[in-house]
């Protein structure tokens, strides 16, 4: 998911700023092992958006298990972790996102607002945070480096002298009034307003229930949203993130995303871990090379090197700016947890389309096209209303640089869009055309063809690797599962 950092007085002085602003702008470490949980959540699947969003000191870690056990209803797809914030803790769902910086919450049962979210009006979905419930939190300060930070796509300076800093206190970062208020745009055009809020965050650990507590961590404290009402849990590299916040950063993280058919499901939940635990026992991974982003350096980018569609297919090359960067920083795959679809640049997109509709043998269904937004559905006999895994789908393997292979799991390209009925059930292709592929990134590896993949982020060697695994059996052996 895109981040943009906007200052607050500009959605004061003109509105319009919250419709029109989608480009892209810059925005010691203890490494013991940590385990979250994850867990799947939709009510529908979303159809396809245009504007899909991309892109957007350190404390100690701990170690322990946080579960998520509760099911979650009516929410747009994404992957949730549980954030265990203040005194006593309030335990806040947000969304996980490695394409933001950023972790903030929703504060405020009653006063918070999010503009244009029809879909979640009048409706309780999600706990927000209260700062005056919590005894041990306070505002950050003009003195910050987080302050420093949320206001880095203006002078920051400007904002802390408007919040009455003195020029010596600035330039000493010794200012004790409170950091102004923010907003911070995410590529899609969604925005948060907040201010930035220190609290304690307990984190649990792989083995037992010890818990550590992380004080004075740093997160937004947002009061109105723009098509955002769930918060998120920032994991790319700056140092406003979660990751970056706990000392993460020198070690990594991975994941295993449980598949559609488990959203909702109370039983069940996702494993993401962190530190030495998250890197060990890499037997069968495929490893690719993280490419530094001059642009946008806080964020994964990994390099597509080809495409093979079909059993015996002949391998289908790629532009270079899937695995290179131009002069300004532009291009390179942004692999995003954040974004649900993975998005590839025309006409590699359209090519990958031509292929696909050469191999597949089944009635289209245009109608569904035309209502849903995907390009490319399939009317599949379902015997009996029971569906199997279908080998009539040609599978589909990325190419990463490195000579790093992923065949995607079947249910990761071509999706049921509804239950069957009358003995068939349409199937869409869930890839997206790249919009504006000449600025930012070229492609985006979208969370839903990576679920069923162990994804494995090995910052201390700067790689990113992929296995396909049963997310569910691996949800169990941490045990991740309900207790």
């Amino acid at each position: 998911m895109a981040a943009i950092i906007t200052c607050f007085f500009l959605l004061l002085i003109n509105p319009l700023l919250l419709f029109v602003n989608h480009a892209l702008a810059l925005p010691s470490s203890n490494t013991s092992p940590l385990i979250f949980s994850l867990k799947p959540v939709r009510a529908t699947l979303t159809a396809p958006k245009r504007g899909t969003s991309f892109i957007s000191t350190k404390r100690p870690t701990a170690t322990g298990i946080l579960d998520l056990m509760e099911p979650l209803r009516e929410v747009r797809d994404g992957y949730l972790i549980s954030l265990n914030l203040g005194t006593p803790p309030q335990v806040i769902q947000v969304y996980m996102d490695t394409g933001s910086d950023l972790t903030w919450v929703p504060c405020g049962n009653l006063t918070f607002d999010c503009i244009d979210c029809d879909d979640y009006r009048n409706k309780k979905i999600m706990a927000a945070y209260s700062p005056f419930v919590s005894s041990s939190s306070y505002r950050d300060i003009c003195a910050s480096p987080f302050c420093t930070d949320i206001h880095s796509s203006d002078n920051y300076l400007d904002q802390c002298t408007i919040a009455g800093c003195s020029l010596i206190t600035l330039l000493k970062a010794t200012c004790p009034r409170p950091c102004p208020s923010f907003a911070y745009t995410y590529g899609a055009g969604g925005v948060v307003a907040g201010t930035l809020t220190r609290d304690t965050l307990r984190v649990h650990g792989k083995e037992g229930n010890v818990t550590q507590e992380i004080p004075k961590f740093c997160f937004g404290c947002v009061g109105s949203t723009y098509r955002e009402p769930i918060g998120i849990a920032g994991f790319g590299r700056g140092s406003l993130s979660l990751p970056s916040q706990l000392g993460l950063l020198k070690k990594g993280f991975s994941h295993c995303f449980l598949t559609f058919k488990y959203a909702n499901n109370p039983n069940i939940s996702s494993p993401l871990l962190t530190g030495d635990f998250a890197l060990s026992s890499r037997d069968n991974m495929q490893f690719t090379p993280i490419l530094k982003s001059p642009m946008y350096p806080n964020y994964y980018y990994i390099g597509l090197d080809a495409i093979t569609i079909g059993k015996a297919g002949a391998t289908t090359e790629v532009p270079l700016s899937l695995r290179e960067f131009d002069s300004q920083g532009n291009g390179g795959m942004l692999i995003d947890s954040g974004t649900t679809y993975t998005h590839l640049p025309e006409p590699l997109y359209s090519k990958l389309l031509y292929i696909l509709q050469s191999l597949v043998k089944y009635p289209r269904a245009t109608v569904v096209e035309s209502r849903s937004g995907f390009d490319l559905c399939y009317e599949v006999p379902c015997p009996n209303n029971t569906c199997t895994i279908d080998e009539h789908f040609p599978p589909i393997t990325l190419h990463f640089l490195n000579n790093a292979s992923l065949l995607l799991p079947q249910e990761n390209h071509f999706y049921a869009m509804s239950a069957p009925t009358n003995s068939s059930v349409v199937k869409c292709l869930l890839f997206q055309s790249m919009d504006d592929a000449d600025y930012g990134p070229a492609g985006v590896f979208g969370s839903f063809q990576q679920q069923n993949v162990e994804v494995v982020y090995d910052l201390e060697n700067e790689r990113i690797g992929f296995k396909p695994m049963d997310c569910a059996l691996a949800a169990v052996s941490p045990g991740l599962g309900k207790k």
